[in-house]
């Protein structure tokens, strides 16, 4: 079960890909700072999630004026991830979950990833949205079962500015 509003956010520790090599981000350094908006998504190269941070990385400026940093969070590993954002021009901070845990941390992990397809890839991530204060505490949580279903951003954006 996913978390809920009032939650207090689970840290993780997750690598990303920067221009010196691979480095680690540590949410609870992150809190504090600004709001936070995770942005889960099932996997690299795929058409929704394309989709999602190409939008996400078009409205940044909309995101800093909320006062929020925003992540990406997908189980690739994180030079897929960076060919990814190096290809479709994703300018976000994007996080590698290579073991899935975080998504489970966090309820979002499929437990069979499009099981009409026979496929059998557990831990995926569900595309899903959390949005947490500069206390850590979780203030907006929409998750989606369906992968090609985008959030809603309205309510996330009105989330934030309710902060």
């Amino acid at each position: 079960m996913a978390l809920q509003v009032g939650d207090k956010a689970p840290d993780f520790t997750l690598v990303t890909k920067t221009a010196n090599g691979p480095a680690l981000v540590k949410l609870a350094d992150q809190i504090g700072k600004s709001n936070i908006l995770l942005l889960f998504v099932p996997m690299a190269f795929t058409g929704g999630c394309t989709t999602e941070l190409c939008g996400i990385t078009n409205a940044l400026d909309e995101y800093s004026a909320l006062d929020a940093t925003v992540y990406g969070i997908s189980g690739d590993n994180p030079f897929a991830q960076e060919a990814w954002a190096q290809k479709e021009g994703i300018h976000l901070t994007l996080l590698s979950d290579y073991e899935h845990a975080v998504a489970k941390a966090y309820g979002v992990a499929y437990e069979q990833f499009l099981p009409e397809a026979n496929l059998i890839m557990g831990g995926v991530a569900k595309r899903s949205a959390f949005v947490i204060d500069k206390e850590g505490v979780i203030r907006h949580v929409e998750v989606l079962d369906h992968p090609k279903d985008q959030p809603d951003f309205e309510a996330v954006k009105a989330a934030l500015k309710a902060l």
